[in-house]
């Protein structure tokens, strides 16, 4: 998989190559209310994303920005791997087809939807959408979608280290200043909590399962085996021993020059829970924690991400 991924490896450092040009106000652009960096996103590809028609056996992660999508992208692909009877992490496993492009769907040129739509089913699809962005045939067709969240401290905190070492997203002088743009909704992908809000609408549905970062890092063990589960991907003792293996993140940050290029170091930075500690002051965890109390904690997900167990002092 990390030979055949090599060309949206190339694509990933070209984009920063092309950012590390432009001037901050360039680096991103609004579309439907929503900011998304110019390097890797256009607005004609989300126009032509709205008639991408997603199949039933689709394999779909969603997850806001550092919640922790790169982690259990690896850990799906590993497993569709399995299930077409292929070693995870041989070029065999990955699909040469698709791998030319940007991993999340909403990344690239708009021509990469019509080669997905020549891709071999199970197609495997990562996005940082909210429901209302992605196209309707995914609810349509009744998709399976694993959803992955992650307390509102940690993702802030990741976020803000992201931002200053990638140049396709606009960098911060102090962690005050991004925390002030974090809570005013000046974030691309949009807000975090209205990320969480829309996406508690569908928490119900069966077709959707939602994991956290933190349960996934607390028994790794046991999320693979419930994800395998949930896409109906059986496991042998073995082969859940290598994807928990091959996920974890000591193993992830070894290869992340030959499976992401020069952002793995970015990408894979710390990889536990609690770092806010070392970021927030006492006025910036009232206002957070003023914030998820008013727009999330009563909610279905604002329940399973255990706030006051990870984000209270």
């Amino acid at each position: 998989m990390e030979k055949s991924g090599k060309t949206s490896v190339d694509a990933r450092d070209k984009a920063i190559e092309t950012a590390s040009s432009m001037h901050r106000d360039e680096l991103l652009f609004s579309y439907k209310g929503i900011l998304y960096p110019t390097a890797i996103c256009n607005p004609e590809s989300f126009k032509a994303l709205e008639s991408f028609e997603a199949r039933s056996d689709d394999v779909v992660l969603v997850g806001y920005p550092k919640s922790g999508t790169n982690w259990l992208s690896q850990i799906l692909t590993d497993l569709i791997a399995i299930s077409q009877k292929k070693t995870p992490g041989t070029e065999s496993s990955g699909n040469a087809e698709g791998a030319r492009d940007f991993p999340f769907l909403e990344m690239g040129n708009a021509e990469k939807y019509e080669r997905i739509s020549k891709l071999p089913s199970p197609r495997f699809i990562a996005t940082h959408l909210r429901p209302d962005t992605l196209p309707k045939s995914f609810f349509k067709n009744k998709v399976k979608i694993l959803l992955v969240i992650r307390n509102p401290k940690d993702v802030a905190t990741s976020f803000y280290h992201f931002c200053n070492g990638l140049p396709v997203l606009p960098s911060y002088e102090t962690w005050d200043d991004f925390f002030t743009d974090f809570m005013t909704k000046k974030m691309t992908w949009g807000c975090y909590f209205e990320f969480l809000s829309e996406w508690n609408k569908y928490a119900d549905q069966e077709n959707i399962m939602t994991v956290t970062y933190e349960e996934v890092k607390e028994n790794p063990a046991l999320a693979v085996k419930n994800i395998a589960t949930f896409f109906g991907i059986p496991l042998t003792e073995e082969e859940l021993q290598l994807v928990v293996e091959r996920s974890s993140f000591q193993s992830m940050k070894k290869n992340s020059e030959k499976t992401h290029g020069t952002v793995g170091n970015v990408l894979f930075r710390k990889g536990f829970v609690g770092d806010w500690k070392n970021h927030f002051t006492e006025e910036q965890n009232k206002k957070m924690d003023k914030a998820f109390e008013e727009r999330i904690a009563g909610t279905k997900l604002g329940k399973k991400l255990k706030y006051d167990l990870y984000c209270k002092a």
